[in-house]
């Protein structure tokens, strides 16, 4: 179905309603299907995929990935490989804004490429840049993956927020620590630009105060336990109208495009949930999960190789399958393996997310890469290919110490917990 071109949301639904039919009947199946449409529209942490999207619209129309990317520019655009760094925080900034990696590549490479180009930057280590930083928007809370999988997977969504901050600071630490590998190998490749003067960056600091303080108040806000996400979700939402509004950037036109893309998105996502949970509850009543779950216990492998071997799944799916898809067949079948060697479904949320997000880098059907050649339309595909290798290999490093060391991602929300 997904090959002959029908949405993910609309083909997990009809196999898992058809699937119903074929192992309980039709009347059964029809109210196994109905219940989980009616839970799925009554549930409250529904409400807040739509705010944080109408939040991101807000934000997006107000220039902010400009503002963040000139803010980073102008504290270390002046040290070599600087803009490279400029354009990790600017991607860091607008994932939190905007929670899409796709959305954040594209609109932070619509900035920060032309930049580092003009500026000398070699064309691979600015496209794999861009490519590989616009993943942070699917780390980096409020993201919308995190949401999709705590509603499918019932868990936690504050739980999975803040279980994502360290493994996002991390990420965006290490493509920092390959841009600096990179520039000491190749010097050529990023060359200094010009200091910025302190007034210059008291300035372009001062024009992200606002936004960086509503990001700082919603998230900090679910990890200490102020509000919870749906409640978050609306403060980060009436804040960017505000902010919209006092920056003079607010207009009727700019509003109902907000709302319009706000109300189509959140359709789309909705039907795919509605879909993923129906197929889930036909995976559920054929005994799969529990089959799986079995043979891998019979394996007797251990919790680490039993992981490596999930991620090694994960990856060989995610050559060729869309991140969402990817998360909603594989979340109902592989969750409780990772269940089953003692690791948290918070956990495997953060994993999964993070895998996903290889995915979008990884050659040759990686999304962002075909974003940034759409940016930059005069860079060859292979050339952005070479660009993103030394990233690829730091996540893929990255996601094996979130395997070793399960508290990069646990310790945070048991400490606050605690």
């Amino acid at each position: 179905m997904l090959l002959a071109g029908l949405p993910i949301g609309v083909a997990l639904g009809l196999v898992g309603l058809g699937g119903l039919f074929l192992v309980l009947g039709i009347e059964p199946g029809l109210i196994k299907g109905g219940v989980v449409l009616v839970d799925t529209l009554t549930r409250y942490e529904l409400g807040t995929l739509p705010l944080f999207m109408f939040m991101a619209h807000l934000f997006f129309s107000s220039n902010a990935s400009r503002d963040l990317f000139d803010a980073a520019a102008k504290m270390v655009g002046h040290r070599r490989g600087g803009l490279a760094y400029a354009s990790v925080g600017g991607c860091a900034g607008f994932g939190a804004i905007n929670g899409s990696s796709l959305a954040t590549a594209a609109t932070i490479g619509l900035v920060a490429l032309p930049e580092m180009r003009k500026r000398g930057y070699s064309d691979a280590l600015a496209t794999g840049t861009v490519a590989a930083g616009g993943t942070l928007g699917q780390m980096i809370p409020p993201s919308g993956a995190l949401i999709v999988f705590g509603i499918i997977a019932e868990q936690s969504i504050g739980k999975l927020f803040t279980a994502a901050i360290v493994p996002g600071i991390t990420q965006a630490l290490l493509y920092c620590a390959v841009i600096w590998i990179v520039v000491r190998l190749r010097p050529n490749a990023a060359p200094a630009s010009e200091r910025a003067t302190w007034a210059e960056r008291r300035a372009a600091l001062g024009k992200i105060a606002d936004m960086v303080l509503l990001i700082a108040l919603v998230i900090g806000g679910i990890a200490l336990g102020w509000f919870s996400p749906s409640e978050a979700a609306s403060i980060g939402a009436a804040g960017a109208l505000a902010i919209a509004a006092w920056r003079r950037r607010l207009n009727r036109d700019m509003l109902m495009q907000a709302f319009e893309e706000t109300l189509r998105t959140s359709g789309l996502i909705l039907m795919v949930i509605i879909g993923a949970l129906v197929f889930s509850v036909f995976v559920s009543v054929t005994g799969v999960t529990d089959a799986v779950g079995a043979w891998v216990t019979g394996l007797a492998l251990g919790t680490v190789p039993t992981l490596l071997l999930v991620a090694l799944i994960l990856l060989l799916l995610g050559s060729v399958l869309d991140g969402l898809a990817l998360m909603l067949l594989t979340t109902p079948i592989l969750l409780p393996v990772v269940e089953s060697v003692g690791m948290s479904a918070i956990w495997f949320g953060i994993f999964l997310c993070r895998a996903m997000e290889i995915g979008f880098v990884h050659p040759p059907l990686g999304m962002n890469l075909y974003v940034i050649q759409g940016v930059a339309k005069d860079v060859s595909i292979n050339r952005i290919f070479k660009g993103v290798m030394p990233f690829l290999a730091s996540d893929l490093f990255h996601l094996l110490i979130i395997i070793l060391f399960p508290a990069l991602a646990l310790g945070l929300p048991e400490l606050l917990g605690n």
